[in-house]
């Protein structure tokens, strides 16, 4: 089981050694928004919330996912380090 924050501290990490920034996003004035705005070389925007492994997004965590991925944006909720790979296989085939 990995917590949040080894989870968020290996997708710091990751994105960082892949090229990208990885930036903290402070809700103080739009609630529900994911944790991590992640930008990627090649211009890549996704957006990635972060858990401790089994936890699930509150409703209106879903909800402003939910807004965010019909304006066409990838959004990522993320509870596992491995969890990490899926989203650089993404970005590296370019799905996202």
């Amino acid at each position: 089981m990995d917590n949040e924050k080894a989870v968020e501290r290996a997708l710091r990490k990751t994105i960082k050694q892949n090229g990208g920034l990885c930036i903290k996003l402070l809700p103080f004035e739009f609630g529900g928004l994911p944790d991590r705005l992640c930008l990627m070389p090649g211009g890549i925007i996704f957006f990635v919330e972060v858990k401790t492994t089994g936890e699930k997004v509150r409703k209106l965590q879903a909800h402003v996912i939910g807004k965010i991925r019909n304006l066409g944006f990838a959004v990522y909720v993320l509870d596992t380090k491995e969890g990490i790979k899926q989203i650089l296989e993404d970005y590296e085939g370019r799905k996202l």
